[in-house]
């Protein structure tokens, strides 16, 4: 496993050899409990969304997928479900990439997050998202910390590109704003 920095990328490639056929982008986060009346902590649910955007090689928006859209056209991404709270332990909320059946036209995933809520990311802690190889039992491949709490409500995370027979990933981390992953298109298409 590879905890990744901003802007590394890795090449995703079973440890074997050959290439990765289905991985799993995991959100997981928790909210940071509140002050409450005499000063007691009492919790507060966050509604992180975590998105997919389909590009293809002109950098354009082909296909999303979202707690609105919870599976591509072509089957390929699929979305497990919204998570409105953060409550619990490990992925929150996950989106299945089946990478053989990703149609060629395809060239990069970009997985975003954002709070339609639109609380922010001071209310957040302990945010990361995960590449692990569901045919391997879960394995996780990479793993990048969603670091620096702040003002903003939205992030790109990282991006799955086709790297010559295989695909690499890329941990993006900019921050931006917005509700649904529309919003965040300008930010999106700077890192493609």
């Amino acid at each position: 496993m590879v905890n990744l920095s901003k802007g590394q990328t890795i090449s995703l490639e079973k440890r074997g050899g050959g290439t990765l056929t289905r991985v799993r982008m995991g959100l997981g986060w928790d909210a940071i409990k509140k002050k409450g009346l005499f000063g007691k902590l009492k919790d507060q649910s966050v509604d992180l969304d975590a998105s997919a955007l389909l590009f293809d090689a002109d950098r354009q928006l082909v296909d999303q997928v979202w707690f609105q859209q919870l599976r591509s056209k072509d089957g390929s991404v699929q979305h497990t479900g919204d998570n409105l709270t953060g409550a619990g332990e490990g992925d929150d909320e996950s989106v299945v990439v089946d990478l053989q059946s990703v149609p060629p036209t395809v060239t990069q995933i970009v997985f975003v997050v954002n709070s339609f809520t639109g609380q922010n990311f001071s209310q957040v802690e302990n945010a990361f998202c995960r590449l692990v190889d569901t045919t391997a039992n879960d394995t996780e491949l990479a793993r990048y910390e969603l670091t620096g709490s702040g003002t903003h409500n939205a992030q790109v995370m990282a991006k799955v590109s086709r790297s010559g027979g295989g695909w690499s990933m890329t941990a993006i981390g900019a921050i931006a704003n917005g509700r649904t992953f529309r919003d965040l298109l300008p930010t999106v298409t700077q890192h493609l």
